[in-house]
């Protein structure tokens, strides 16, 4: 059985949503997953935070104008409605 935290009691997983997915894959696979770029050339989405359009490249990114976090998860990472939010003011560590 993997360890990717979606097959046990080790909290989200790939469906989870707004922070927790966002910490979920960040350290899925021992962060492995985080900076692996999303396929086709990432999604294009707006910043959750502030409004700003940009492209997610990687399965964890960052606004470029607000530096909000922002995730999504590589089993639905074929839509951009998909990608959640950490909230304002979230870091990564």
């Amino acid at each position: 059985m993997g360890t990717c935290g979606s097959c046990g009691n080790g909290g989200g997983g790939p469906f989870s949503e707004g922070r927790e997915l966002v910490e979920f894959v960040f350290n899925a696979h021992g962060g492995a997953i985080k900076d692996e770029p999303i396929p086709n050339g990432g999604l294009k989405t707006k910043c959750q935070g502030c409004g700003e359009a940009f492209i997610l490249k990687t399965f964890v990114g960052r606004c470029p104008e607000c530096r909000g976090v922002h995730a999504v998860s590589p089993p639905r990472c074929e839509d951009p409605a998909n990608i959640q939010f950490a909230g304002n003011g979230y870091t990564l560590p």
